[in-house]
């Protein structure tokens, strides 16, 4: 366990981080622009359940593994991509062609896709084995214990920073969706086109971007 002094600044540096919107913070908004509140809610849970993922990955030194390999970070990487951009033309497709679905979504089964569409967003993004790899190592202290401990530690309480912050923007994503909405079809529909185009846009991103 990290001392208290280090863990502190952890978490100032973290909430920092977090708080700075990037691509899991634009993909939350545009889910719940689409969606509604409780619809960003469940893809922050599954965002930062991808989080999580990534946290024993890098305990258990697989996220050093697809990082130091060339062929597996493409791999990752294009896969991550690829599954951006479907969800980008299955939203423009499937709901800009049928306005009377442009609704929140709802369901359990429909909350649980979102759910398990985020967890796959977040376990294809590389980038996010980068990072843990960068910043995570840094409070780490030998004489404190086990590092894969402490990393552990590190990154689940940065999934929790994150579930509050990005949460946040669910909220403010799922307010603004709800007037788009209230607006009428017409925006309703210009919003479908967004969302998709946000995926797309998000996908392409992650396919020029390297390691650095």
């Amino acid at each position: 366990m990290p001392d208290a002094s280090t863990y502190a600044l952890f978490v100032a540096a973290a909430l920092a981080l977090l708080l700075v919107p990037g691509p899991a913070v634009i993909y939350v908004v545009a889910r719940s622009v689409e969606g509604g509140r409780l619809t960003g809610l469940v893809s922050v849970l599954g965002v930062e359940i991808g989080t999580l993922l990534h946290v024993v990955f890098a305990a258990a030194g697989l996220s050093a593994i697809v990082v130091s390999s060339a062929a597996a970070f493409s791999v990752v990487k294009w896969l991550g991509a690829a599954y951006l951009v479907w969800l980008g033309i299955r939203q423009i497709v499937g709901r800009g062609g049928n306005h009377k679905e442009a609704t929140p979504s709802g369901g359990e089964e429909s909350r649980f896709r979102v759910f398990s569409q985020s967890v796959l967003v977040q376990v294809l993004n590389p980038k996010v084995a980068l990072f843990f790899l960068a910043f995570l190592p840094q409070f780490v202290d030998p004489s404190r214990g086990a590092a894969w401990t402490q990393i552990v530690i590190l990154g689940a309480t940065l999934a929790l920073l994150g579930m509050f912050t990005d949460g946040l923007y669910a909220l403010l994503g799922g307010t603004a969706g709800g007037w788009i909405r209230s607006k009428g079809l017409g925006l309703r529909r210009a919003g479908s086109y967004v969302t998709g185009g946000i995926y797309i846009a998000l996908g392409a991103v992650a396919a020029v971007s390297g390691k650095d």
